[in-house]
């Protein structure tokens, strides 16, 4: 197994991990902001674990909030559908294609 392979096997469910804090965050406070305090909470708990998340990972700081930046559009994609029943448009889905490959370069473009 390569070495990028063994990476991603800790990197990809760690930055997961990561966006599914901030989104979680974004969402307490959402939910604070419409007049459920203990939402603020939530949310600012979500949004600091998710800072020592995604900072674990050794890769170069560019390099790895780019994928995260691709991991996080998906998941939050998700919490938008889940929590507050909003669609997927098709702006949403050829913007997010677009991100999504965009991570994918960053993650196996590896240079030489």
């Amino acid at each position: 197994m390569s070495t990028l392979m063994k990476q991603l096997l800790w990197i990809f469910p760690m930055l997961i991990l990561a966006a599914a804090l901030e989104a979680g965050g974004d969402a307490g406070m959402r939910s604070g902001l419409r007049g459920k305090p203990i939402g603020f909470l939530f949310g600012a708990i979500s949004l600091v674990a998710y800072g020592l998340a995604v900072n674990v990972p050794k890769w170069d700081f560019g390099r790895l909030l780019g994928v995260y930046i691709a991991l996080f559009f998906i998941v939050s994609q998700i919490f938008a559908a889940v929590a507050f029943k909003e669609r997927l448009t098709a702006p949403i889905l050829v913007g997010g294609a677009l991100i999504v490959a965009g991570g994918a370069v960053l993650t196996f473009w590896q240079p030489r």
